[in-house]
């Protein structure tokens, strides 16, 4: 396991008050480098009285015993095997902190701060979280709140605000007995269908990514914002497609405009397109699977572009692809853990895929914390060795927000791909009404 900065403290064994890292998990701490520090942010932008940091700190203290896994720092054990272990002097002062700088920031102020933070380290002697109170202008304040990738996917993280920010109830969950039984999945079906799945998944990209560069320590940070309802409505009119299909397809629009001023070209663009498997009632950090999926980019008419990805993502999905790579990847992990290193690396190529674009559904009603509504979410995923860019999508109530991370060393001009995403909803709302109108 590759471990930047300080060093996993190794403490006594004691199995009952310790969590083994899954697969997943180390296979993220895996990841890290000089330059790729493996975490992951939201953004909640709050309005109104915003409240002080000494009241996010009592709220935190009063709700931490729901989200356990937020006390626990990197540890090993007596055979060096690295585990959750809990931080006996866990102190919440050191995670919800004030950030200083001298006036209230604007929205261009806020990117800087958010990409500032972003290229810090988490500090290994503790938790691997930290919330920073960033004041903005108008009485207004934003939690810009990191947590390592390890700790937590954007499943988790989801979780994990809802139990210590919110101002609602705690989330109801199954036990397990409930869980398993609604969650079961039919492991023989799968396996019979890893043949077509390789097939799919490990075609190559006829050229060099777009975003293929060495990746050095800074980082840039953009925000897009579109209204979900009409973009859910369009994608209904084109084919029943998913919120997620008109997401790639505003996506595939706004990266044109980038590619065409830089590289004078368009094609196809492979994306990742990363898959929840949690089910309500898990505890894990990490259960994230994946397929990856050609964007047309060279297609202009959004409606027909969103017609081509529908296509591809149906058929991904009616192969249960994510699932299959899953079983694929558990089963290579049991003969052998160098083929599964190869594996594992070949999955990063970017040969396979350009870019990662996630969409994590977010709270479906508004929300506020200490009573101060959140007027915006927006996370923020690392960016990783030859993939330059990375997208990152969340909803909030009726509002979908859009958050770009790039080494701007390699995209030096981010704004524009998140410029154009608003213009891009438009233009596949209204073509998706003109097409239902022809139909």
């Amino acid at each position: 396991m590759s471990v930047t900065g300080r060093e996993i403290e190794v403490v006594a064994s004691d199995e009952d008050a310790s969590v083994a890292l899954s697969p997943e998990d180390r296979a993220i701490l895996a990841l890290e480098s000089p330059t790729i520090a493996g975490h992951t942010c939201k953004v909640v932008h709050l309005t109104g009285s915003s409240p002080t940091v000494a009241q996010l700190r009592e709220r935190v203290a009063e709700r931490i015993h729901l989200a356990p896994a937020l006390r626990r720092r990197l540890a090993q054990d007596a055979r060096g095997t690295p585990v959750w272990r809990a931080d006996p002097t866990f102190d919440v002062t050191n995670h919800v902190v004030s950030h200083h700088h001298d006036d209230p920031v604007d929205r261009a102020g806020l990117r800087r701060c958010v990409a500032r933070l972003f290229e810090q380290r988490l500090d290994r002697e503790r938790p691997l979280w930290r919330i920073d109170v960033v004041e903005l202008r108008e009485d207004e304040r934003a939690l810009v709140w990191r947590i390592h990738h390890a700790l937590a996917d954007g499943t988790a993280s989801r979780r994990y605000g809802r139990a210590l920010l919110w101002d609602e109830a705690p989330e109801r969950r199954l036990t397990p007995t409930q869980a398993a039984a609604q969650h079961a999945v039919d492991d023989a079906r799968r396996r019979a269908h890893l043949a077509g799945y390789l097939r799919r998944e490990l075609a190559r990209s006829h050229g060099r990514s777009p975003f293929d560069g060495a990746i050095c320590e800074r980082r840039e940070v953009a925000f897009a914002g579109v209204s979900l309802g009409p973009l859910r409505r369009a994608a209904k009119r084109i084919d029943g497609a998913s919120v997620n299909d008109a997401v790639l397809c505003v996506v595939a629009g706004a990266l044109r405009h980038w590619l065409w001023v830089h590289h004078g070209r368009l094609g196809t663009i492979r994306v990742k397109v990363p898959v929840s498997l949690h089910h309500e009632g898990d505890a894990v950090a990490n259960r994230d699977s994946m397929f990856s999926l050609g964007l047309p980019l060279s297609e202009a008419d959004p409606v027909a572009r969103l017609r081509i990805i529908h296509a591809r993502t149906s058929r991904r999905k009616a192969a249960r692809d994510a699932e299959e790579r899953e079983v694929l990847m558990h089963r290579i992990s049991g003969v052998s853990p160098r083929l599964q290193r190869y594996a594992e690396q070949l999955e990063r190529s970017p040969r396979r895929f350009a870019l990662n674009v996630s969409n994590v559904p977010g709270p479906r009603e508004p929300v506020s914390v200490l009573t101060s509504p959140v007027i915006a979410l927006y996370s923020i995923a690392e960016i990783s060795h030859h993939h330059a860019l990375r997208i990152s999508v969340m909803s909030l109530a009726d509002e979908l927000t859009f958050g770009f991370c790039v080494d701007p060393d390699v995209i030096g001009d981010v704004g524009t791909i998140a410029d154009a995403i608003a213009p891009e909803a438009r233009a596949l709302e209204a073509r998706a009404l003109e097409a239902a109108a022809e139909a």
